[in-house]
């Protein structure tokens, strides 16, 4: 790929290191061509920054793969430079991983913000004390969140970036008109963090009872996996601490810390592997599509 090659070390010595977004920009090449050139050239340098981390995704062999997806680390979380420009690639990844933290810390803060908002809608009088549990999930638990504009689902409007993955846990005995009630307060919620011009973040949810929870700790479809997946990274964002720690405790007696730890032990051997088969021109543009080597399916299930 010597056209492609060349184009994009004239680019980096011209403009000085860039994303991997800003060289498709520039180059506007196929994108397996374009990461591949970066990687195998010579003259040229890239930096991942951040952290990888496992998502299921059901067209996957094992349904273990990391995250971000080999594309989207390279758009938004790789920069690249000419080889013989170390110090100015480190730095930009600097800068870069500043922002990753920024817009992260950003979104936690809003995430926690709304949470308040519905609790104090919900029980002003305090009649449910330690009966709403709020689970935050997704990139933002990693430090991961990015803000490159996306379609929301089901209105195509476009949103900032990763969305908020919400799971609201309550008790068995928590009733189901109240449960009701607090889904139309959340949807309403929800409905107004994607239209507010000044917010524009997508909100996907689940509320469920922790007999639910139980369920889905069988572990024995896919759809039960990935809810048990996002409880595992969960992390707790208001609410009853008490229910946060009987859903971990969950997860643990099920043994399914460890399932998780082998499932995320796959998703590395299945980038590598990934990786080799497109470096090493071991994989055609059918097999990288039919096999999701380069490219994620959006993890939807746990929010439809």
């Amino acid at each position: 790929m010597p056209g492609i090659e060349s184009k994009i070390i004239r680019f980096v010595h011209a403009s000085g290191p860039s994303t991997g977004s800003g060289v498709m920009k520039e180059i506007n090449a196929d994108p397996v061509a374009v990461w591949k050139t970066c990687f195998t050239a010579e003259d040229l340098l890239v930096r991942r920054v951040g952290s990888r981390y496992m998502r299921l995704d059901r067209h996957v062999d094992g349904y273990a793969r990391l995250s971000p997806s080999i594309l989207r680390e390279f758009l938004t979380y790789s920069i690249v430079g000419a080889a013989d420009s170390t110090d100015a690639v480190n730095e930009r990844c600097r800068a870069l991983l500043d922002r990753i933290h920024e817009i992260s810390r950003y979104k936690l803060t809003l995430a926690r913000q709304m949470v308040r908002d519905i609790i104090e809608e919900f029980d002003a009088p305090g009649r449910f004390p330690d009966a709403l549990c709020f689970i935050l999930a997704g990139d933002i638990v990693y430090d991961m969140a990015h803000d490159v504009p996306r379609p929301e689902r089901s209105t195509g409007r476009l949103v900032r970036g990763s969305d908020l993955d919400l799971v609201i846990v309550v008790p068995d005995d928590f009733p189901d008109d109240e449960i009701e009630r607090l889904d139309g307060i959340v949807y309403a919620t929800k409905y107004r963090m994607l239209k507010s011009p000044s917010i524009n973040e997508e909100v996907d949810y689940k509320i469920k009872k922790l007999g639910r929870v139980r369920e889905q700790c069988s572990f024995d479809n896919f759809t039960s996996m990935v809810a048990v997946k996002i409880l595992h990274e969960g992390i707790l964002l208001g609410g009853s601490e008490s229910l946060f720690g009987i859903v971990k405790s969950l997860l643990e007696e099920h043994g399914l810390r460890r399932r998780m730890e082998e499932l995320e032990e796959r998703a590395a051997v299945f980038r590598k592997n990934a990786e080799e088969l497109i470096l090493r021109d071991k994989a055609d543009e059918k097999m990288i599509k039919d096999m999701h080597l380069f490219y994620s399916a959006e993890e939807y299930e746990e929010f439809e």
